[in-house]
Protein backbone atom coordinates (compact mmCIF):
# COMPACT_ATOMS: atom_id res chain seq x y z
CA UNK A 1 0.00 0.00 0.00
CA UNK A 2 1.28 3.60 -1.09
CA UNK A 3 1.04 6.06 1.16
CA UNK A 4 1.33 9.73 0.43
CA UNK A 5 2.43 11.65 3.87
CA UNK A 6 2.47 15.87 4.15
CA UNK A 7 3.61 18.30 6.02
CA UNK A 8 2.04 21.53 5.30
CA UNK A 9 3.71 24.62 4.94
CA UNK A 10 3.91 28.29 2.38
CA UNK A 11 7.22 28.27 1.88
CA UNK A 12 7.92 24.73 2.25
CA UNK A 13 5.77 21.52 2.34
CA UNK A 14 7.32 18.33 3.04
CA UNK A 15 6.27 15.76 1.83
CA UNK A 16 7.12 11.50 1.76
CA UNK A 17 5.62 8.67 -0.17
CA UNK A 18 6.08 5.21 1.66
CA UNK A 19 5.06 1.94 0.81
CA UNK A 20 3.48 -0.30 3.32
CA UNK A 21 4.64 -4.04 2.82
CA UNK A 22 2.77 -7.08 2.94
CA UNK A 23 5.48 -8.54 5.21
CA UNK A 24 4.78 -5.00 7.38
CA UNK A 25 8.12 -3.62 6.27
CA UNK A 26 7.66 0.01 5.36
CA UNK A 27 9.82 1.77 3.26
CA UNK A 28 10.54 4.93 1.74
CA UNK A 29 10.00 5.23 -2.02
CA UNK A 30 10.27 9.00 -2.83
CA UNK A 31 10.56 12.47 -0.40
CA UNK A 32 10.98 16.09 -0.39
CA UNK A 33 10.06 19.60 -0.29
CA UNK A 34 8.02 21.65 -2.66
CA UNK A 35 8.69 25.21 -2.10
CA UNK A 36 7.36 28.40 -3.34
CA UNK A 37 9.60 31.84 -3.07
CA UNK A 38 8.84 34.37 -0.74
CA UNK A 39 8.12 37.20 -3.23
CA UNK A 40 5.65 35.10 -5.25
CA UNK A 41 2.05 36.37 -4.42
CA UNK A 42 -0.43 34.55 -2.33
CA UNK A 43 -2.42 33.15 -4.90
CA UNK A 44 0.31 32.07 -7.26
CA UNK A 45 2.55 30.28 -4.04
CA UNK A 46 -1.25 28.20 -3.41
CA UNK A 47 -2.06 27.69 -6.85
CA UNK A 48 1.89 26.33 -7.08
CA UNK A 49 1.44 23.83 -3.95
CA UNK A 50 -1.47 22.63 -5.81
CA UNK A 51 -0.14 21.80 -9.17
CA UNK A 52 3.32 20.16 -7.48
CA UNK A 53 0.76 17.91 -4.88
CA UNK A 54 -1.47 17.35 -7.60
CA UNK A 55 1.73 16.18 -10.13
CA UNK A 56 2.77 13.85 -7.15
CA UNK A 57 -0.39 12.13 -6.68
CA UNK A 58 -0.50 11.34 -10.63
CA UNK A 59 2.92 10.17 -10.60
CA UNK A 60 3.05 7.74 -7.26
CA UNK A 61 -0.72 6.73 -7.05
CA UNK A 62 -0.79 6.66 -3.38
CA UNK A 63 -4.12 4.99 -1.72
CA UNK A 64 -4.03 6.96 0.86
CA UNK A 65 -2.82 10.21 2.56
CA UNK A 66 -1.70 11.49 6.18
CA UNK A 67 -1.71 14.71 6.58
CA UNK A 68 -0.33 16.51 9.63
CA UNK A 69 -2.91 19.13 11.55
CA UNK A 70 -2.73 22.44 12.36
CA UNK A 71 -0.59 23.12 15.28
CA UNK A 72 -1.65 26.67 16.54
CA UNK A 73 1.31 28.02 18.93
CA UNK A 74 1.75 32.42 19.61
CA UNK A 75 2.03 33.23 15.64
CA UNK A 76 -1.49 34.18 14.32
CA UNK A 77 -0.11 35.18 10.65
CA UNK A 78 1.91 32.01 10.39
CA UNK A 79 -1.15 29.69 11.44
CA UNK A 80 -3.00 31.30 8.62
CA UNK A 81 -0.50 30.87 5.77
CA UNK A 82 0.21 27.33 7.04
CA UNK A 83 -3.66 27.05 7.16
CA UNK A 84 -4.26 28.43 3.67
CA UNK A 85 -1.36 25.71 2.29
CA UNK A 86 -3.08 22.95 4.57
CA UNK A 87 -6.24 23.46 2.75
CA UNK A 88 -4.91 23.94 -0.87
CA UNK A 89 -3.24 20.11 0.05
CA UNK A 90 -6.36 18.57 1.56
CA UNK A 91 -7.89 19.52 -2.23
CA UNK A 92 -5.32 18.12 -4.04
CA UNK A 93 -6.04 15.10 -1.95
CA UNK A 94 -9.72 15.41 -2.10
CA UNK A 95 -9.81 15.52 -5.71
CA UNK A 96 -7.64 12.64 -6.43
CA UNK A 97 -10.62 10.55 -4.26
CA UNK A 98 -7.77 9.73 -1.58
CA UNK A 99 -8.77 8.75 2.16
CA UNK A 100 -7.30 11.40 4.43
CA UNK A 101 -6.40 10.87 7.93
CA UNK A 102 -5.14 13.30 10.23
CA UNK A 103 -3.15 13.62 13.08
CA UNK A 104 -2.03 15.99 15.91
CA UNK A 105 2.02 16.27 16.16
CA UNK A 106 1.94 15.02 19.74
CA UNK A 107 0.33 11.31 17.85
CA UNK A 108 3.09 11.63 15.35
CA UNK A 109 5.52 11.56 17.90
CA UNK A 110 3.94 9.42 20.45
CA UNK A 111 3.57 6.83 17.59
CA UNK A 112 7.09 7.14 15.95
CA UNK A 113 9.63 8.03 19.41
CA UNK A 114 7.49 6.57 21.70
CA UNK A 115 5.93 9.86 23.65
CA UNK A 116 4.25 12.40 22.99
CA UNK A 117 6.39 14.95 24.13
CA UNK A 118 9.55 13.92 22.23
CA UNK A 119 12.03 16.83 21.07
CA UNK A 120 12.63 16.95 17.19
CA UNK A 121 15.66 16.23 16.78
CA UNK A 122 14.69 12.34 18.79
CA UNK A 123 11.40 11.94 16.49
CA UNK A 124 13.96 13.05 13.47
CA UNK A 125 16.50 10.17 14.83
CA UNK A 126 13.67 7.67 14.87
CA UNK A 127 12.36 8.31 11.12
CA UNK A 128 16.07 7.92 9.73
CA UNK A 129 16.21 4.21 11.97
CA UNK A 130 13.03 2.83 11.45
CA UNK A 131 13.16 3.77 7.43
CA UNK A 132 17.11 3.03 7.30
CA UNK A 133 17.82 6.15 5.65
CA UNK A 134 21.62 7.31 5.65
CA UNK A 135 20.80 10.49 7.57
CA UNK A 136 18.36 12.64 8.37
CA UNK A 137 16.15 14.36 5.64
CA UNK A 138 16.26 18.13 5.30
CA UNK A 139 15.02 20.27 5.93
CA UNK A 140 12.76 20.13 8.85
CA UNK A 141 9.40 19.51 6.71
CA UNK A 142 10.93 16.56 5.06
CA UNK A 143 11.65 14.61 7.80
CA UNK A 144 8.31 15.76 9.40
CA UNK A 145 6.38 14.13 6.34
CA UNK A 146 8.04 11.30 6.67
CA UNK A 147 7.10 11.03 10.78
CA UNK A 148 3.41 11.38 9.61
CA UNK A 149 3.54 8.88 7.41
CA UNK A 150 4.96 6.47 9.61
CA UNK A 151 2.35 7.30 12.09
CA UNK A 152 -0.41 6.57 9.28
CA UNK A 153 1.70 3.31 8.30
CA UNK A 154 2.02 2.18 12.19
CA UNK A 155 -1.76 2.84 12.26
CA UNK A 156 -2.52 0.74 9.51
CA UNK A 157 -0.82 -1.90 11.33
CA UNK A 158 -2.53 -2.08 14.57
CA UNK A 159 -5.53 -1.69 12.41
CA UNK A 160 -4.71 -5.18 10.58
CA UNK A 161 -4.94 -3.49 7.46
CA UNK A 162 -1.99 -5.07 5.27
CA UNK A 163 -1.85 -4.58 1.58
CA UNK A 164 -2.05 -7.31 -0.65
Amino acid sequence: MKIIAIDPGLAITGYALLEVRADGRIRARHYGALKTPAGMPLPERLEEIYRQLTALIEQYQPAEAALEELFFNKNVSTALTVGQARGVALLALARAGLPIYEYTPLQVKQAVAGHGRAAKNQVQYMVRMLLSLPEVPGPDDVADALAVGLCHAFRLQNRGVWPE
